[in-house]
């Protein structure tokens, strides 16, 4: 039976995806055949990772479909701090334009810009406060082009709502807008349900494999990619919440990790396991840090000896029944979705749009 979220008709009314693609298991993909990665921490607090899964066997083994995947993760994204959603803008659209090169698009192919989700549910209005901020240009290619400067590619741009409002799958209207003004590739904006607590509010996702909307909150819908609409389909996404069974998922990891470097710390010296006598940590545990799979079992029993996805989901099966496996999203987040919503609307304004720079960004978006 299809679960469906109870959370004031939450399910019906957004549509946010599912994450494309994970950074855990790093070590493990770039070790499997047909499978490039390279991890770029060039940049102080920016870390981007990009992802090719070239074939077909490769991508079953992960779990993936084969194509391009771009990450580009913050930590200090979510600190709402100018300073630093700059400095993303500046490498977002770097990323974005070499993205659209790796894929051979060239500046004079159309655009067509979607953002997915519903504009009165904070968590899910990303693509349409991005769609908001868009320099769109078609218009002006169809009624006046000598008015059109160089520089400049035919942009244009939907907010298609969610099929809780407008009763139509979003694809169904998608395909329609596709079919009739003919872009040479789409590019889709949506908010994502994480698979991990840490990545909440600290990263962008790119990927030309298309996306599903409503995967990330149990509602099977249409994908759209290549294959439906005919033309490239680019996915921008942001991970804004995250279900309550990856809470204590991760919550079991970190007591772990704690347990496991308390025990390595004690080695060293007569120490306590008390929160205070190890080094404040902001990074989120490995394997690494974890203890022995005895000492798991000893600290957590049989869950603390399960795999990592039998454990999140056993905990997702237990909680189901109850109701309780709720979608959970920072309190800050009405703050985060405007900040990276004008992220991410002017990194794409700079890399779709030649003439738009570091210098005049500021004056195509609200």
């Amino acid at each position: 039976m299809e679960h469906n979220i109870d959370l004031s008709g939450y399910s019906i009314r957004t549509d946010l995806a599912v994450e494309a693609h994970e950074l855990a298991q790093q070590q493990n993909e770039s070790s499997i055949s047909g499978v490039w990665l390279q991890a770029d921490d060039s940049e102080p607090g920016i870390q981007v990772t990009r992802l090719h899964v070239q074939t077909e066997e490769a991508g079953k083994q992960l779990g993936k479909l084969p194509g391009h995947y771009l990450t580009i993760e913050v930590p200090k994204l979510r600190d709402n701090d100018t300073s630093i959603e700059e400095q993303v803008t500046k490498r977002f659209a770097v990323e974005f334009a070499d993205f659209l090169q790796k894929l051979g698009i060239t500046e004079d192919k159309k655009a067509l810009v979607v953002g997915l989700g519903n504009w009165n549910v904070t968590p899910d209005a990303l693509g349409p406060l991005v769609v908001e901020n868009l320099l769109v240009t078609r218009h002006l290619y169809q009624i006046a082009p000598e008015t059109v400067g160089d520089g400049y590619r035919e942009v244009s741009a939907l907010s298609p709502g969610v099929l809780g409002i407008t009763g139509i799958e979003t694809s169904e209207i998608v395909f329609g807008v596709v079919e009739k003004s003919k872009p040479d590739f789409v590019i889709c904006v949506d908010a994502l349900a994480s698979r991990a607590l840490h990545r909440v509010n600290t990263t962008i996702q790119i990927s030309d494999t298309g996306i599903h909307p409503g995967s990330g909150v149990g509602n099977k819908r249409k994908a759209l990619d290549k294959e439906s609409l005919g033309v490239p389909v680019i996915a921008i996404g942001v991970p804004t919440v995250v279900f309550a069974s990856t809470i204590v998922n991760d919550a079991i990891t970190y007591l772990l990790g704690h347990f496991g470097q308390s025990m390595q710390e004690s080695k060293r010296a007569f120490n306590k396991l008390a929160m205070s006598t190890l080094p404040e940590r902001k990074e989120p545990y490995t394997e690494e840090d974890l203890p022995d799979m005895e000492s798991r079992k000893t600290f957590m029993g049989l869950v603390g000896s399960l795999p990592e996805e039998e454990k999140r989901q056993l905990i997702h099966e237990v909680l189901r029944p109850l109701g309780q496996d709720l979608v959970v999203t920072p309190k800050e987040v009405d703050e985060f979705i405007e900040g990276v919503a004008n992220v991410i609307a002017t990194g794409l304004n700079r890399s779709l749009h030649r003439a738009v720079d570091e210098e005049n960004s500021a004056s195509y978006t609200h």
